[in-house]
């Protein structure tokens, strides 16, 4: 097995209808944060200002840093990410 530190193949990334809303109520500023982090997602899984991290309690479920208020969370299956919820802290990590 190897870590998923580093991806060798380009993740497809897919926002589910709930993350979509959600990103479309968040001010400009933070959605180019969003897509900001989503390209370096996209590059390297755990680059540096992600902050990503495997979520306890739930499998196969991640959360990433948008910013220091802002989380998004997704279920990774191969190279798929699916995009479950996207907002402040708790909101982003569905927990509200």
């Amino acid at each position: 097995l190897r870590p998923v530190s580093r991806l060798d193949c380009p993740m497809k990334i897919i926002f589910s209808h709930d993350a979509e809303k959600a990103f479309l109520k968040l001010p400009s500023s933070i959605q180019k944060k969003v897509k900001k982090q989503f390209l370096l997602l996209e590059r390297d899984f755990f680059y540096p200002s992600l902050y990503t991290k495997k979520m306890s309690g739930i499998p196969n479920e991640w959360e990433i840093r948008i910013d220091r208020h802002h989380r998004a969370c997704f279920r990774r299956d191969g190279d798929t990410l699916t995009v479950d919820a996207l907002g402040p802290h708790d909101t982003g990590l569905g927990k509200k």
